[in-house]
């Protein structure tokens, strides 16, 4: 690595360095399929105005990733409906509200020809002209790491047919999950391809997706997840990598036992890193296979950000930093979305500590 002063460091500069597994100036921060829910940012921004004059918008200003991609133009969806005909509704849980799936449109499918009957969607939906517009956009104020989304293809499958009906169906009617899957990442090879191409060398990373992971363990066996899953993630991660873009998986949940798996089929960067789920040890991680993969997120949502002190929060991030940060390969941020009742004083004290926390130069 050479010298490098730290005011010279861009966030793009930044990531790239930790993404090559080397030491930068701090460590990366990001808030990768994250954010805060609007009741924590309200109280956030109320507290922020207060104690330090500024907004919350002004204060994440040292987020390193930011996110673009093409303009839909696609047909007109009625109310909740997404691109893949899927339907939520909102849902409240008291001071705001979450969108729940409440219509499966592949759900009573019984055949191929029942699913060739699908509206399926199409990259004709996109204006993929516009990334070069938002690629200055998002860098207005300094170069950033930017990022696309979304390939989620086992999520945007079962969004479809239901979870449950999706399970049944790997053992049932596996003809029917090869053929979701299929269409689903040929709609993403194909997407990824479009905004990659358009995006002309300003794009550094590729958020793909797939929740396998419960609290316990994998939601499927790893034979079902090699077999229905695994070979779809490899064709479009083969896409991504053609255009030297790399790879940030996004699970949730307890997924040690997935990692040699999806090192294998091609990702870059782990996301989400649920520490409270069992069997995931950051240490482990690191040491086993800190080498061939890099880390992002791992600041508990579930226990150390809602229920915990500032304090336990600081000792948190600067043992994730240690651990994780050593020799580069790591970008902190949450483990997922800030929930409702986190204490602003929690949220500033994972950034301040973030930014200001790094034992290794």
């Amino acid at each position: 690595m050479k010298n490098v002063r730290k005011e010279e460091l861009s966030s793009r500069e930044r990531v790239r360095l930790a993404l090559e597994h080397k030491e930068t100036d701090r460590i990366p921060i990001a808030m990768v399929c994250s954010g805060i829910n609007q009741p924590a940012y309200k109280n956030l921004d109320d507290y922020l105005k207060e104690q330090r004059g500024v907004s919350v918008h002004e204060y994440l200003n040292f987020i390193d990733i930011r996110g673009v991609g093409p303009d839909y133009i696609g047909p007109k969806m009625e109310s909740g409906m997404d691109m893949w005909g899927v339907i939520r509704k909102p849902m409240s849980y008291g001071p705001a509200s979450y969108s729940e799936i409440d219509y499966y449109p592949l759900q009573k499918a019984e055949s191929i020809d029942d699913l060739k009957r699908h509206r399926w969607p199409s990259i004709d939906w996109f204006n993929y002209s516009v990334l070069p517009e938002r690629i200055a956009a998002a860098n207005a104020d300094g170069e950033h790491c930017l990022m696309i989304a979304n390939g989620n293809i086992f999520e945007s499958s079962w969004y479809m047919r239901g979870f449950e009906q999706m399970l049944m169906d790997f053992i049932l009617n596996p003809e029917l999950v090869h053929y979701i899957m299929s269409r689903v990442t040929d709609f993403y090879v194909a997407h990824f391809k479009n905004i990659l191409f358009n995006a002309k060398g300003g794009v550094d990373l590729a958020f793909t997706a797939d929740d396998i992971g419960d609290q316990r363990g994998l939601l499927i066996s790893f034979e079902m997840w090699e077999e229905f899953i695994k070979p779809h993630h490899a064709r479009l991660n083969k896409v991504i990598h053609e255009s030297g873009v790399k790879v940030i998986y996004h699970s949730d949940g307890s997924v040690m036992d997935a990692v040699p798996g999806l090192i294998d089929m091609g990702i870059d960067v782990l996301q989400a890193l649920q520490f409270s789920a069992d069997g995931m040890d950051p240490v482990k991680l690191k040491n086993n296979y800190g080498d061939r993969l890099c880390f992002e997120g791992g600041v508990s949502v579930q226990t150390t950000l809602p229920f915990g002190t500032p304090e336990d929060v600081k000792n948190e991030v600067e043992e994730l930093i240690t651990v994780l940060g050593k020799a580069g390969g790591y970008i902190l941020g949450p483990s997922h979305a800030i929930q409702a009742g986190t204490p602003p004083e929690n949220i500033l004290a994972m950034f301040d500590t973030a930014l200001g926390f790094y034992p290794f130069s």
